[in-house]
């Protein structure tokens, strides 16, 4: 069945009234399908939570959507769903807190799930490998961006990385495509980490959009704990790089009126217009919700800040 895609403002205040972090959305024959880090797999449950909605505002809860991997208490985060013929694939992380995380895939035939993970890590050699995000090139390669730890470099911490996606379940090699540039993406200072104290920086959440002939990255910076956190915008050619920042800094979306911390972006379509999907604290930053804007383009660079009065 096909919607009538709702055409009027997006609300300003969360569009769901849970917990619903690192927000993605699907379009698929007219119905949004959102996944969010949330339910946890404890207790047989399945883990992440999946939405759907007519219009981008009404979000009905279907409960999980895959299979936890077993009675083992873990953390899930960071779901994205890619489609494929008939048949759609959810990446996913799965550790415990912020150490030992990799990077896993699940199958189903439905958006709703249940996913059942093909019992592979994507990431053996990572030793932190978070926030998986599928991208289709417009020659019909596959992609797979993800966050991953570095101790090298000026800026130690979290970057971003990227590797051919074959079958959709096998990575090829992997090449570093964004590293932190500046103190705005500063996670914590003297964070002891591998054994060793480091100034740590963080990029993460990595969502691509291709537009007028060229690839657009969206990432997160900062510490999604508290206001540095928002959304920066990189460029280039090719899905490899190299990627560059014609205005560093967080200037796709950042702390500003209602939004506290607002971050880990992904862009959905309604009709001709692209739209922001992030999380944001609530007021008693007792949980992430569920948030959407619509992200304009000025002079070839996206944003989702309100327009200078």
């Amino acid at each position: 069945m096909t919607h009538t895609l709702h055409s009027g403002p997006l609300p300003q205040d969360p569009l769901y009234p849970g917990n619903f972090a690192d927000p993605f959305v699907l379009l698929v024959d007219g119905t949004y399908y959102a996944y969010g880090t949330g339910l946890n797999g404890k207790a047989g449950q399945r883990a992440f939570e999946v939405l759907s909605s007519p219009d981008l505002v009404h979000w009905t809860s279907h409960g999980g959507a895959l299979e936890p991997l077993g009675d083992e208490e873990q953390d899930y985060w960071a779901p994205e769903v890619a489609r494929n013929g008939d048949t759609f694939f959810l990446y996913y992380s799965v550790g415990r807190g912020d150490k030992g995380h990799h990077l896993r895939v699940a199958k189903a035939s439905s958006p709703l799930g249940p996913f059942v993970d093909q019992g592979l890590n994507l990431t053996p050699e990572e030793p932190f490998a978070i926030d998986p995000h599928p991208f289709r090139a417009p020659d019909g390669s596959w992609w797979l961006f993800y966050a991953r730890d570095d101790l090298t470099g000026e800026r130690p911490g979290t970057l971003l990385a990227a590797a051919p996606l074959h079958d959709m379940t096998r990575l090829g090699e992997t090449r570093t495509i964004l590293r932190a540039s500046g103190d705005w993406q500063v996670y914590q200072r003297a964070r002891p980490m591998y054994g060793a104290v480091y100034d740590w920086h963080t990029l993460e959440g990595p969502f691509v959009l291709f537009r007028d002939g060229r690839y657009h990255l969206l990432y997160s910076g900062g510490a999604w704990t508290n206001e540095t956190y928002g959304v920066g915008h990189a460029v280039a050619d090719h899905p490899l790089g190299p990627w560059t920042e014609p205005q560093p800094g967080a200037n796709v979306l950042r702390t500003a009126g209602h939004l506290r911390g607002p971050g880990h972006a992904s862009v959905t379509r309604r009709g001709e217009e692209d739209i922001l999907v992030f999380h944001a604290w609530n007021e008693e930053r007792t949980r992430r919700q569920l948030h959407a804007a619509p992200l304009r383009w000025v002079n070839g660079r996206p944003t989702a800040l309100p327009e200078p009065v």
